[in-house]
């Protein structure tokens, strides 16, 4: 139970921290954050929560990675499940939590975007549907090699969150304008369900396109990396 609280809490300051500086402090024109800060903000949160959580639970803080690792023959099937929902329970109360303090503002329309993925005209720069299917199975695929690569035995001791953390800022820089980077389906799930309508019906490809990239990241770093 105390990993389950940890990667609970963990992805709750994932989507907090990372949809909230996207929803929060990203529309200013003057002194707002832009994609860059965004990009950094979600690179922040994992990185502070491996710190955090991950002597506790690992800091996998998304079920695309859970299920990569597992892929990977880093973690065991009966913990699989009770990850995945403590996460999307974590994302779920953070985004519950954003809507509280965002529509404290004058005007706040939910159904504007919500920081939410998608494709299409639901793209941040219109890329299509399949253009969004190959990116966040690239991404998360990448990801995953650098979370093996990084934690991996042979690896230098300690730098793990650091690596981990500039890889996700790195991903959001170069996939926020295509859809407004998911890489995780706990990440889009919290935020979808309170904007509705179109991001609920576009969820899948979030779930589906991360989870795919997951399990190819994991058989392409076993191979490379001769694990046994």
């Amino acid at each position: 139970m105390n990993r389950y609280g940890a990667e609970f809490f963990g992805t709750f300051w994932l989507v907090l921290g990372g949809c909230g500086s996207a929803v929060l402090a990203a529309g200013h024109p003057e002194v707002g954050i832009g994609w860059a800060g965004v990009s950094l903000a979600f690179g922040l949160t994992v990185l502070t929560m491996a710190y955090a959580i991950g002597h506790i639970s690992g800091c996998h803080l998304n079920p695309a990675v859970s299920i990569g690792l597992w892929a990977g023959g880093r973690f065991p099937t009966k913990d699989l499940v009770p990850y995945i929902v403590s996460q999307v329970l974590g994302a779920v109360a953070a985004g519950g939590v954003l809507y509280l303090i965002a529509s404290g503002k004058a005007g706040f329309d939910v159904t504007a975007g919500f920081a939410t993925n998608g494709y299409g005209e639901h793209s941040p720069a219109g890329f299509s549907m399949m253009a969004g299917f190959i990116c966040e199975v690239v991404m998360t695929m990448m990801f995953l090699i650098i979370i093996l690569g990084a934690t991996d035995k042979r690896a230098p001791a300690g730098f793990a969150p650091i690596a981990i953390g500039l890889g996700l800022t790195l991903i959001h820089l170069i996939s926020i304008p295509v859809t407004n980077t998911s890489v995780n389906p706990a990440r889009s799930t919290g935020v979808a369900i309170f904007q509705g309508g179109w991001a609920i019906s576009e969820l899948w490809l979030f779930w589906v396109a991360p989870i795919l990239g997951a399990i190819l990241g994991a058989v392409i770093y076993k191979a490379i990396a001769c694990e046994k």
